[in-house]
This record gives C-alpha cells, sequence and structure tokens, in this order.
C-alpha cells in the first residue's frame, strides 16, 4: 500500500509519498481500502513536532472507505460495508485499520467523498449543539467562526432546532457562506459583542459557541445574556489566559464550558446517536456538506500550506 510517511518534524515538504507493508486486521478490527480523507489541524501540529509522536509517522484518523477485511470477533460489519470515522490511525494512506467500534455505517445514498467531511467536524458540530449546552428553539445563539468547518455545520444543526443564529467571520464572503447556512446575522469581529445585544435588544445571547479563543474570549462573555453560557471549544487565536472567576457573577451569573469531542463519543451508544442524527440530516436536507479542497493523496503537502493559511472554508481531504 502507499501512504504519506513523516520520518522527522518539520514543514510540509517532510510529508513523503512511500510504499509500506500491506496491513491486516486484529480482532475487533476492520481493514478499510480508503475513498477519501480528512485533513485536520492536528496533523500539522503532529508534522512540525507541536505535538509528539514517534517517528516515522504516518498522520490521519478521519477517512472513508470500504471494509475489504474484518478481524475476528466483529460483529454488525462486513466485507464491502461503506464506513466512516474519526477515530482511526495512519488514514494518509491508501488502506487503513480501524477498530469496529469507531466505525459508523454511511447510508448508500451518500457520497464517500462528502461522507468524509463529517466525521470529526460533524461530529463537533452535533455535540456543541446537543450536550455542550441546550440553547430551546427561538433563543439566539452567536457563532464564532460561521464561515469555518464546525461554523457551517453548527449553524445548520442548530437552525434546524429552530434557534436563531448569529455568525462572526473575517470576510465579507466568508459571512455571504454562514448567511446561506442559515445565519440570521453573519458580523465582523469588531463589535461584534455590542452588535450582539442590539440584535437581541440588549440581552445578550444565550449561548456563545467560540473556537477562537484568546482573541474573542472577553467580548465572547459581555455578548451573553445573563445565565448565559460559553461553550469555549478551541483556540485558534491562541489559549485564554487564566481569569478571576468572580467575572462570571458580575457578568450575571454566567456559565463556562471547555469540552473535547473524546468525552462526548465515549460509548457506542452515544458515538451510534450522533452518526444516525447527522446521516439522518443528510439525506433530508437540512444539512450539507462543503468540501474546500480535494488533494490527491501524494499532495499532501499542499493541503497542509492550504489549511495552515486559514484561507479556506469547509473541509480539505486527500483522495488516493
Amino acid at each position: 500500500m502507499r501512504a504519506i510517511v513523516v520520518n522527522e518534524a518539520g514543514g510540509p515538504e517532510s510529508l513523503r509519498l512511500q510504499e509500506l507493508p500491506d496491513v491486516q486486521p486484529q480482532a475487533g478490527e476492520l481493514l478499510v481500502e480508503t475513498a477519501a480523507v480528512g485533513v485536520n489541524f492536528i496533523e500539522i501540529y503532529q508534522r512540525s513536532g507541536v505535538y509528539a509522536v514517534e517517528y516515522p509517522f504516518v498522520p490521519g484518523t478521519e477517512a472513508t472507505g470500504t471494509v475489504i477485511a474484518v478481524g475476528e470477533g466483529v460483529a454488525g460489519f462486513s466485507v464491502g460495508d461503506r464506513i466512516a470515522t474519526a477515530g482511526a490511525s495512519r488514514t494518509y494512506a491508501t488502506q487503513f485499520i480501524v477498530a469496529a467500534e469507531e466505525a459508523a455505517h454511511v447510508p448508500a445514498s451518500v457520497d464517500l467523498e462528502t461522507a468524509a467531511a463529517l466525521p470529526l467536524q460533524g461530529c463537533t458540530a452535533h455535540y456543541l449543539a446537543t450536550s455542550a449546552a441546550t440553547p430551546q428553539a427561538g433563543e439566539t445563539v452567536l457563532v464564532h467562526a460561521g464561515a469555518g468547518g464546525v461554523g457551517l455545520l453548527l449553524t445548520q444543526l442548530l437552525v434546524a432546532r429552530g434557534v436563531r443564529v448569529i455568525t462572526t467571520a473575517s470576510t465579507r464572503e466568508k459571512r455571504e457562506l454562514s448567511l446561506d447556512a442559515g445565519a440570521a446575522h453573519s458580523l465582523e469581529y469588531v463589535g461584534f459583542a455590542d452588535r450582539v445585544r442590539e440584535l437581541t435588544g440588549g440581552d445578550g445571547a444565550a449561548v456563545v459557541y467560540d473556537g477562537v479563543g484568546k482573541d474573542t474570549f472577553d467580548d465572547s462573555l459581555r455578548a451573553l445574556r445573563v445565565r448565559g453560557e460559553l461553550v469555549l471549544f478551541g483556540g485558534a487565536s491562541g489559549q485564554v489566559p487564566p481569569f478571576d472567576l468572580q467575572r462570571l457573577n458580575a457578568g450575571g451569573s454566567l456559565s463556562v464550558m471547555r469540552p473535547s469531542l473524546m468525552y462526548f463519543m465515549r460509548t457506542e451508544e452515544e458515538r451510534a446517536w450522533r452518526y444516525r442524527e447527522l446521516f439522518e440530516a443528510l439525506e433530508s436536507g437540512s444539512l450539507t456538506l462543503r468540501i474546500g479542497g480535494r488533494f490527491a493523496l501524494g499532495d499532501a503537502a499542499a493541503a497542509h500550506q492550504a489549511l495552515a493559511g486559514r484561507g479556506t472554508t469547509g473541509k480539505l481531504i486527500l483522495v488516493p
């Protein structure tokens, strides 16, 4: 099989396409022929040495494909099944191994390349909309980076539940994308807290979903209504420094959560629920996925450069 291998920490040029020995599934595992691979920021951190990994290293945890071999003891999957996962390893390859419990069936009506944009960002958007906070129909929330992969999906999931969504985005083009996804308003970052208050009659947002972090955190708190919830799920601009918890009291009995996807995918039942609702939304048309760029597997370096440049919208995928 062919795979992208990183032999030592470095820039995008360290991603090299190599021939590797074929692999076989062990007990409880599936061997999958890769259809498409999701590209994520964590792989940039791993490749560059920000996150420690053992080299030589094959990046990737997110992919779709067709099962070509089934390990001993696996139930519920057969050769020929189409699957998606965010919990595999070494997916920058023409074949990959995944534990059966981490795989989800892809409906026949969903294209596998499209489905590759779903697992990580889709499950993230789903737990944010349904579990990290529970805004009710008619309430107003603020979603930062509304034209990003998670932002576009989260907006659609919330709007489908009757929630009024305001977003932020850095350019006019991105704000138009956010509005197309169902946002009632899409704002510039400058002065967003005041604008949210204006758009809510002075009350503020019930929930702010903040994946930007350091640059938006203070004004995200200011944008909340009394007893509002700030869900801080990322730090694209840097990590939020320690702050005085008394600010939450002064702001109106506010709450802050710092969630991670792994804690909302802990059981087979929870994973199945999230994937089922996401695929049902795709099939009904209430959720659409945006592929921001397709790259050949051997062009993984170009995909990393595009993602690091932060000029993309939607999901970047690799296609073997």
